[in-house]
């Protein structure tokens, strides 16, 4: 069993992993190459500006699954927030097609899932038990 790895800026140990999906406007099949390359790089320029490390990228033709680690300080809405709005800007500049096809590139909600270390269930146990420590 590996052991967690924690971060910390100046004044929190963290380890906040978070599972996030988005998708293109109406779901639209528009992430493909060279687009597709060009969002990935976009995307780790952006995590790599704000410290948030990705775990792991997929890019589907209509939607992008992201692993990332970040700050809970700084928020993970604010890093989709900057994730979105970037990549829709300069996606858009350089592919013209995409603002033919769709009014604006990526639709305004999207998936976030916290991914964890311990079950719940041991995390309560600990809770519980601090005051016989």
């Amino acid at each position: 069993m590996s052991a967690i790895r924690y971060k910390s800026n100046r004044n929190v140990y963290y380890s906040c992993k978070y599972h996030v999906v988005w998708c293109p406007k109406y779901r639209r099949k528009v992430l493909e190459e060279p687009i597709a390359q060009q969002l990935k790089h976009i995307i780790t320029q952006v995590c790599q500006e704000h410290q948030a490390d990705i775990l792991s990228m997929e890019i589907m033709p209509d939607h992008v699954h992201l692993l990332v680690e970040c700050d809970p300080q700084f928020g993970i809405h604010r890093l989709v927030r900057l994730l979105k709005g970037r990549s829709s800007r300069l996606l858009r500049q350089e592919f013209p097609t995409l603002k033919s096809k769709l009014p604006t590139l990526w639709t305004t909600s999207y998936f976030v899932s916290t991914v964890g270390g311990a079950p719940l269930s041991a995390i309560k146990h600990y809770i519980e038990n601090q005051k016989h420590v």
